[in-house]
C-alpha cells in the first residue's frame, strides 16, 4: 500500500459525511431550481429521499459504493464492520 492511499484513508471526511452532504447539496439544489425554474425539480428532490429512505434499511447506496472505490474512508452508516474497529 501506497503512502498517498494510507493517507487517504485516514483523514478527510467519510462516505458517510460525504453521503450525507451531497444529498443535501442535492436537494437544496433542486428546491432552488424548483421555485426558480420548473416545480418538477421537485422529482428530484423526491428520488433523493427515496433513495436515502430504502438505504436506511438495505445498506446500499450506490454513491456510496462509488466514493469506497475511489478510496473515501469508510464510516459507520455504510460499513458497519467500520464502526467496531
Amino acid at each position: 500500500m501506497s503512502t498517498t492511499s494510507s493517507v487517504s484513508q485516514t483523514t478527510g471526511a467519510s462516505v458517510d459525511q460525504w453521503v450525507f452532504r451531497i444529498a443535501g447539496l442535492f436537494v437544496l439544489a433542486s428546491l432552488a431550481l424548483s421555485q426558480l425554474h420548473s416545480p418538477n425539480w421537485l422529482w428530484f428532490t423526491a428520488f433523493v429521499g427515496a433513495n436515502m429512505f430504502q438505504a436506511s434499511f438495505t445498506g446500499f447506496c450506490p454513491l456510496a459504493k462509488i466514493l469506497d472505490k475511489l478510496g473515501v474512508r469508510a464510516g459507520a452508516a455504510f460499513c458497519p464492520s467500520a464502526a467496531r474497529r
